[in-house]
C-alpha cells in the first residue's frame, strides 16, 4: 500500500499520501488512496460481502503529496464535511515557487473557471478562490531564485494553489501544467519531477470526541531540501 496510514480510531482515518497516486478514481491497473484504504478496511474489519464505509471529506491533485483525513462513518463525515465548510478545519500547504512574491505576506483573490481539465483565472467569471500566502525563505538556484511559501486559502477551488499562484507569476516548481518557461526550464535543471506542493498540516476537531486535533509532514520532494542547507 502506497498510502501511509498516520492516525486511525473507529471514527477517522488521517493518511500521507505520496505525489503521483490519484485520491479516487485512479486508472484501471493504478492504484488510488480510495481503494488501497477500502481494502486495508476491509482486511481489517472482515466483513464479507458488505464494503467498509469511506467518506471522502477533501482531495489533493494526483500529482501534490500530503494529509487527507477520511471518515469511517457517516456521522463523521458530516461532522468533518460542516467543519470544512464552516472554516473550522484548517490545512496549510508548503509550495516551492520560481521567482519571489514580493510582500511577505499577500491574499490572491482570483476567478477560477474549468476549462479542458485546467483552472483558468477570468475576470469577474466563474468561482472566486482566495488564498494567503507568506513568504518563508528565498534561496538562488543558479541565477533564479526558488522561495518557499506557506499557502493557506479560504475557498476549496479545482487547481486553485496552482493556478492562481502561476498566474500571479510565480508557479510552483514541477508543475507542468500550469508552469511557465522559465519555471519549467528551472525545474528540469533541478531535477524536480512532480509538483512541489505538499499539504503539511491539518488541524481539525474530532468528528465525535471534539477534540483539538493537528497533524503535521515533512515534504518528501527533494526540492524542499534546499531550504534545510
Amino acid at each position: 500500500m502506497q498510502t501511509k496510514i498516520i492516525f486511525e480510531d473507529k471514527d477517522i482515518i488521517v493518511v500521507y499520501k505520496p505525489a503521483g497516486i490519484a485520491v479516487q478514481g485512479a486508472r484501471i491497473g493504478q492504484p488510488d488512496v480510495v481503494s488501497e484504504l477500502k481494502g486495508y478496511l476491509a482486511a481489517k474489519e472482515k466483513q464479507a460481502g458488505t464494503p467498509p464505509y469511506l467518506g471522502i471529506i477533501h482531495r489533493l491533485d494526483q500529482p501534490v503529496e500530503g494529509l487527507l483525513v477520511f471518515a469511517k462513518s457517516r456521522k463523521a463525515a458530516a461532522d468533518l464535511s460542516r467543519q470544512l465548510q464552516d472554516a473550522g478545519f484548517h490545512k496549510e500547504y508548503r509550495a516551492a515557487v520560481c521567482g519571489i512574491p514580493g510582500p511577505q505576506t499577500r491574499e490572491l483573490v482570483d476567478y477560477l473557471k474549468k476549462e479542458e481539465g485546467r483552472a483558468v483565472v477570468c475576470a469577474g467569471e466563474g468561482k472566486k478562490a482566495i488564498l494567503h500566502l507568506e513568504v518563508m525563505q528565498t534561496k538562488k538556484a543558479g541565477e533564479e531564485n526558488v522561495s518557499l511559501l506557506s499557502v493557506h486559502i479560504e475557498t476549496g477551488r479545482f487547481h486553485q494553489i496552482r493556478a492562481q499562484l502561476s498566474h500571479a507569476g510565480f508557479p510552483i516548481l514541477g508543475d507542468k501544467k500550469y508552469g511557465s518557461e522559465k519555471s519549467l526550464s528551472l525545474s528540469d535543471a533541478m531535477g524536480v519531477c512532480n509538483v512541489a506542493l505538499s499539504a503539511g498540516r491539518l488541524f481539525f476537531r474530532h468528528p465525535v470526541t471534539h477534540k483539538k486535533l493537528e497533524y503535521t509532514s515533512t515534504p518528501v520532494n527533494p526540492v524542499f531540501s534546499i531550504f534545510t542547507e
